[in-house]
């Protein structure tokens, strides 16, 4: 009884993590796509906080992606987990949540810019 219940909970936590992995790529997906179309130029007034834009708009698409990646490798460790495993996860959150706070304090930094240029404008 016990090992079905186990079963079934390895096979609904695999089903999840393949999920979760599947947004983040979708996510990155959608950045790209929306990435592109602000790089169609537009008027001039619009060209000189268009890169602030761009990266702004797929930074956060990277961060949400990084998330949903995240809770994918948690689930990856949920099913008894071996020391192995929760060891890398540990490295792999680690890795994975400086990069998404020094992607966050980036996009913080670009929006200040972008509020900053169209004050002066």
């Amino acid at each position: 009884m016990i090992e079905t219940i186990e079963h079934s909970l390895g096979l609904l936590a695999g089903f999840l993590r393949l999920t979760l992995e599947g947004i983040s790529v979708f996510c990155i997906f959608l950045g790209l796509l929306q990435t592109l179309k602000l790089s169609i130029p537009r008027s001039r007034v619009y060209r000189s906080i268009q890169f602030i834009e761009i990266r702004l708009c797929f930074g956060s698409w990277l961060a949400l992606a990084l998330e949903f990646q995240l809770g994918a490798d948690i689930l990856n460790t949920t099913v008894a987990p071996s020391f192995e495993a929760l060891g890398k996860l540990g490295i792999i959150a680690l890795i994975r949540t400086f990069l998404n706070y020094f992607l966050s304090k980036e996009l913080e930094t670009e929006m200040a810019m972008k509020e900053k240029h169209l004050s002066q404008e």
